[in-house]
């Protein structure tokens, strides 16, 4: 599903060049769970812009699902994240005043090819999905805990029927029992659904929920493997 191809990615200020990414190179096949870990300031969050169509690298290539990504406009671009890629954040970026409902159809609107009438039925079957209890739906995400609002956030990911799911330090502003909800909802999404997740995070601990951690320091991977859940699980 995803291959990076000597990905470089260059901030150039003033006179001063700084190099954050420094030939990435990785595959990720679909239905894989896959972790990105690296401490701050190693270019996970430069790379997790890329993978998302959200920032281009300065040279290499990324390919998606068989298209390069670097060949597509602004527009083309956009299409891509509205109907490939779903993006779960730590800061949830749900509308406070909007029901769970309202928050997990909003995509829906910009989706040209979702009739009116099926957003709410989208909306459910996604909502059942992240796994947050039915009788919170019609409650306004502010009345939600920060673990419940994590799952809306999942749930807004998936409404689409995405191909990729990037998911950035979800667990950020959680604490470890509710983080640990959420990585078990993205546990089962990816072996219940087949859902190819990508998780992008600080911490080793969370890493470790993936099937595969591939960690990155200065710039460059430096290991590649499976993670000691995989392993449990053989």
């Amino acid at each position: 599903m995803i291959r990076c191809e000597n990905i470089t990615k260059i901030y150039q200020t003033g006179d001063v060049e700084l190099k954050v990414l420094k030939n990435v190179f990785f595959e990720i096949k679909k239905g894989e769970f896959v972790a990105i870990v690296g401490p701050s300031g190693s270019g996970k969050s430069t790379l997790m812009h890329i993978l998302g169509a959200l920032d281009r690298p300065s040279s290499g290539n990324y390919f998606l699902a068989g298209q390069n990504m670097l060949e597509l406009s602004g527009d083309e671009l956009a299409e891509i994240r509205s109907e490939k890629i779903g993006f779960v954040f730590q800061s949830f970026n749900l509308l406070s005043r909007a029901t769970v409902l309202r928050n997990v159809i909003l995509p829906l609107i910009y989706d040209k090819k979702t009739p009116k009438n099926l957003r709410g039925e989208k909306a459910e079957k996604a909502l059942l999905a992240s796994g947050l209890e039915k009788n919170r739906w019609h409650h306004l995400s502010n009345q939600l805990s920060g673990g419940q609002m994590q799952r809306v956030a999942i749930a807004r990911a998936l409404v689409n029927e995405p191909d990729l799911i990037l998911a950035d330090e979800p667990t950020g502003n959680l604490d470890s029992k509710t983080g640990d909800i959420v990585l078990e909802t993205f546990q089962k999404l990816n072996r219940e659904k087949g859902h190819t997740i990508i998780l992008i995070t600080h911490e080793k601990y969370v890493a470790e929920h993936a099937d595969r951690v591939i960690e990155i320091k200065d710039g460059m991977i430096f290991a590649d493997r499976k993670s000691h859940n995989f392993l449990k699980k053989k």
